[in-house]
């Protein structure tokens, strides 16, 4: 947790006593993080033994407070009621030791704004307060960025790219170009609350990338449209469109090369094909000269005469 302050001290004179308080003015804590209000007082009244009240305000010094508790003065051990684990609000310090400064656990925006830390001592008709001012520090965030059928602003085009941005400081945003380049169009801009605002510029064609960029001295956000996912999807689906276009391309002119030029047909028997011998046997009878085969049903016949 980092926090600056800036100690300061005021003494208030009294008819029975002095006492004073001493108070940070200004505490700085980043969002989400526990802040410490620092306030504490001393006084020369001997032997006090009444209460003493802590009451913390906001945003008017005369509103009821919104965190009150009392100790009794009378001795310093044992614990007191005005600290508390888990609580959004408690004090860090014991009001017996003049420790009144106030703990805030996990600030939000909400928190943002003027407390006053007050003092009362029983028996005493006056008291001390003094104000300190707790500034919550939120580095620039995009809320959203997306494409709205409206118009910007006065342009007369009815489709806008609106990128809603939060921060505090309020950040300053600028449009970028898919080449890192500052667009050089007319964008309407708007707050919406002390923390966030929210800026459009004409959008006309879906497939162009434009980026919306916030910017102040705590750092700066970005987020572009269409966003990544979307890119990388399209960009997928688009490649295997243009796969399935090559093969399909391929494989038909691979058919029409075979469909012009038909493979010459083999005079030569398959190779797995065996060739079968005939063999055949001589006899004479009279008179003629018979040739047998041996493949079955076939005889040859030949005349030869003496």
């Amino acid at each position: 947790m980092w926090q600056q302050a800036l100690i300061v001290s005021v003494i208030v004179t009294g008819s029975v006593s002095a006492w004073k308080m001493t108070v940070s003015p200004v505490v700085t804590v980043s969002r989400g993080e526990d802040a410490i209000l620092n306030c504490s007082f001393t006084h020369k009244q001997k032997n006090y033994s009444g209460n003493i009240t802590v009451k913390w305000l906001a945003r008017d010094p005369y509103t009821e407070p919104f965190f009150q508790c009392s100790v009794k003065n009378d001795s310093m051990e044992g614990g007191n009621d005005c600290s508390g684990s888990g609580l959004k609000f408690s004090l860090d310090g014991d009001p017996r030791r003049g420790q009144l400064s106030l703990l805030i656990r996990k600030v939000q925006l909400t928190d943002n704004g003027t407390f006053f830390c007050r003092v009362e001592l029983e028996g005493r008709s006056d008291y001390l307060k003094r104000k300190i001012d707790l500034y919550v520090a939120v580095k620039p965030q995009i809320q959203s960025l997306s494409v709205v059928e409206m118009a910007c602003g006065s342009d007369s085009i009815t489709r806008s790219l609106r990128c809603d941005v939060e921060g505090h400081p309020l950040p300053k945003v600028v449009w970028l170009s898919v080449t890192r380049r500052l667009l050089d169009v007319k964008h309407h801009t708007s707050e919406t609350s002390p923390y966030s605002l929210t800026t459009c510029i004409p959008y006309q064609q879906e497939e162009e990338v434009v980026s919306c960029r916030a910017e102040s001295r705590l750092g700066e956000a970005e987020r572009t449209y269409p966003t990544t996912n979307v890119l990388m999807i399209s960009l997928a689906v688009c490649g295997v469109i243009v796969l399935l276009l090559v093969l399909l391309s391929t494989g038909l002119t691979i058919y029409c090369l075979k469909a012009r030029n038909p493979p010459p047909q083999d005079s030569e028997p398959p190779a797995d094909q065996e060739l079968q011998m005939v063999y055949s046997v001589l006899s004479f009878s009279r008179g003629n000269l018979v040739q047998q085969s041996e493949e079955p049903g076939v005889i040859y016949s030949t005349s030869v005469h003496h």
